[in-house]
């Protein structure tokens, strides 16, 4: 794991990187001149640990060596979780992302909001829930993490009203003060959708292109009542102050499970 790096060397690294742990578990709780590793070494010291290994004091919930990611609680909200890549993989301008052989990411991560309705006096429908992945501009960290949590109240609304005009195309959908493109998933699962794919697939040079992209996945329930799917991108533009955050249409205290 730390390689060259001496015992006492790396005893001094993780003694580090858990005060960095306790003090803030991370991402979007990390100060913006934190370590931009933090969630990197957390992931790969302290969590990605041979098979038998003790595992006391490991900070992740879940670790799949096999599947390829972490799952880590976050400590903004009673309710986010992060997954995380347990390679170095690092955001969604990485090629990584969308090789054929990547994880299924997106996928993995959906199944983890039954960690978030396990945090809540009530499970919510798939259609309160969400995950996103910020731009290379939008985030605090340098190690792919999905965010998985609520979804605001407004951008539900906004979704459930924008449905009729939601297919496998993209249209225009103003959400937060930002030009966010959305299209219809009409699956049940995200299983092998690869969204992420599917986005890089549109771009002409996806390796200088995918870095200024955030993807939000929002369920909606589609005009017959089955589960579907919303995609949703926006491209960063530094210039007008659009970091491209899609984690920003989350909802992080998680007030849409006060709605009847």
């Amino acid at each position: 794991m730390a390689g060259a790096l001496g015992v006492g060397e790396r005893m001094k690294r993780m003694g580090v990187v858990a005060g960095l742990v306790l003090a803030h578990i991370v991402a979007g709780s990390v100060p913006a001149h934190a370590d931009p590793d933090v969630l990197w070494h957390i992931v790969h010291e302290r969590c990605d640990v041979p098979p038998g290994a003790a595992h006391a004091g490991i900070p992740c919930e879940e670790t799949d060596p096999h599947a390829g990611y972490a799952v880590l609680k976050d400590r903004e909200g009673a309710t986010q979780y992060l997954l995380i890549p347990t390679r170095r993989v690092t955001g969604m301008e990485d090629p990584a992302i969308i090789r054929d052989d990547a994880p299924d990411y997106l996928a993995h991560a959906w199944r983890q909001t039954a960690r978030v309705n396990r945090r809540l006096p009530r499970p919510l429908p798939p259609e309160d829930l969400s995950l996103a992945i910020n731009s290379l501009y939008g985030r605090s960290q340098n190690q792919l993490h999905v965010h998985v949590d609520c979804i605001r109240p407004d951008v539900k609304v906004a979704l459930h009203w924008a449905l009729p005009r939601l297919g496998p195309g993209w249209v225009t959908l103003p959400l937060d003060g930002h030009p966010y493109r959305a299209r219809l998933l009409a699956s049940s699962s995200l299983s092998g959708v690869r969204p992420l794919g599917m986005l890089a697939r549109e771009m002409a040079d996806p390796a200088h292109e995918m870095g200024f992209h955030t993807l939000v996945i929002a369920g909606i329930v589609l005009a017959g009542g089955q589960q579907g799917f919303v995609m949703l991108d926006d491209r960063a533009d530094p210039h007008a102050g659009d970091r491209a955050s899609g984690e920003d249409l989350q909802d992080h205290t998680c007030q849409i499970q006060h709605f009847p």
